[in-house]
Order: structure tokens, then C-alpha cells, then sequence
């Protein structure tokens, strides 16, 4: 498939890896998910995955307590969500979603970023057209017991928009509305995710050279250091 796509995906690899071992950011992701739904996870399915990912990495339970009280404003101050949109070089573009208690902060970070490595920030919306909000669930395929064309088809019924088999692992995808309800129907099939979340899927992924690719992730190694943010998704192939 070329250096280009060995390049990106062993740096999505070691980006995921990095980011998704961080207490803060797993911390920040309970508390808006509560925040969103309520601090109940029995009735707000995106908190019960949001704990169920904390718990893959081992976060402790009182991080985990600590974070759903924040949802409150009553232990700690009050974490937001913000989100920003962005040009790096080579004309990548780039969607940045942020939970910070600090909105000042935080963008100026952001913009400090982008400027030492060529990059802009640009007006809210500039890109509403360029990104699809989708629910994404990652499975390991030694976690499905039934036939795949029966999965797909009992999750018709809880939004399923497609289901890619990709070898180790089985992608399943639906609106983002349908969070909560594709959730459901992997619990009812006693199927559990490695990774769920809500990310914003290009609509007209970008090619770019492994030289290319080199200088943007540059960018976005020092964006997703930074513990305001929580992800960045691009208009890369």
C-alpha cells in the first residue's frame, strides 16, 4: 500500500497508544459524557462506555468517581467542550476537539501550535461540510461469536450505517444520534467494544506524500500533547 500508508498508520497507532493512557483525558471524556446524559450509566450510554474505556486502561475507580462529581461543578471547577478547526501544511485540514476549564488557555495553545508549524486557524464552521459526525465501534473479532452477516443485520435495527471487517478487527458505524442505541445493541448481543466514540469521518479524504506526512504530524504530535485535547481528526486518507 506504500510508505505513505505504513507512515500514518503506525503514527494513528502510536497517537492512540499515547493519548488514550492519559488519566486527565480519559477523566475529561467521563465527565462531559455525564455532563451530556447524567451521571447515571445505566441510563446514559455513552458514560457507561466512556467508564467502560477508563477501566481498559486501568484507570482507578476513584479517578473514575472524581470525574463523574466534576459533571456537577461541584468538585472542582467546570470543564467545557470546545471545539476548533484548523489548516496545517500541505493543506490538511484538521478538526480539534477540546474539555478544558480554562477556554482562554486553551486557544492560545492552539494557536501557538499551529503557528510555529505552518498552520491556521480558521472561522467556526469552515469545515461543517468537509467532516461526518459518526459513532464508531471497534471490536475484536475473537469478541463476535455469531456470523458477521448476522451482526450486521440485527444492528439494522439499532442504527447500523455500515460494518467493515478489517481482519483483527470489525468497525461498526452508525449516525452519531445513534450512540446510545447501537451501544444497546451490542450489550443485547454481549459484544464488547475495545474502543467506542463519537469521530468526525472525512467526507473527501486527502493523499498525501510520506514527506508531507512527516511534517503534519509533527503538528499534530504537539496538538494532542497537550492535555486540553481530547482529539483531533483529519482529512487524511
Amino acid at each position: 500500500m506504500g510508505r505513505a500508508f505504513e507512515y500514518r498508520r503506525a503514527a494513528k497507532e502510536k497517537r492512540w497508544d499515547k493519548m488514550s493512557k492519559l488519566f486527565p483525558k480519559l477523566g475529561k471524556m467521563i465527565t462531559l459524557a455525564a455532563k451530556e446524559g447524567g451521571s447515571d450509566p445505566e441510563m446514559n450510554a455513552k458514560l457507561r462506555t466512556a467508564i467502560a474505556t477508563a477501566k481498559m486502561q486501568n484507570m482507578p475507580k476513584d479517578n473514575i468517581d472524581a470525574a463523574i462529581k466534576r459533571a456537577s461543578g461541584k468538585d472542582g471547577a467546570v470543564i467545557s467542550e470546545i471545539n476548533y478547526e484548523a489548516k496545517a501544511s500541505h493543506g490538511a485540514l484538521l478538526f480539534i476537539e477540546c474539555a478544558t476549564d480554562n477556554p482562554t488557555r486553551t486557544v492560545a495553545n492552539i494557536k501557538s501550535y499551529l503557528n510555529k508549524h505552518n498552520g491556521q486557524l480558521l472561522q467556526n464552521g469552515s469545515l461543517e461540510f468537509m467532516f461526518s459526525r459518526k459513532a464508531v465501534f471497534e471490536i475484536p473479532t475473537a469478541n463476535i461469536a455469531i456470523p458477521l452477516d448476522e451482526l450486521e443485520l440485527a444492528l439494522i435495527d439499532y442504527g447500523l450505517d455500515s460494518l467493515e471487517n478489517e481482519g483483527e478487527n470489525v468497525f461498526v458505524y452508525g449516525d452519531y444520534v445513534d450512540f446510545g442505541r447501537l451501544t444497546e445493541g451490542l450489550e443485547s448481543l454481549q459484544i464488547v467494544p475495545s474502543k467506542a466514540s463519537l469521530q468526525r469521518i472525512p467526507n473527501q479524504p486527502a493523499t498525501y506524500t510520506a514527506e508531507q506526512l512527516e511534517d503534519i504530524e509533527k503538528l499534530l504530535d504537539k496538538i494532542e500533547d497537550d492535555d486540553d485535547v481530547q482529539a483531533v481528526y483529519t482529512n487524511i486518507a
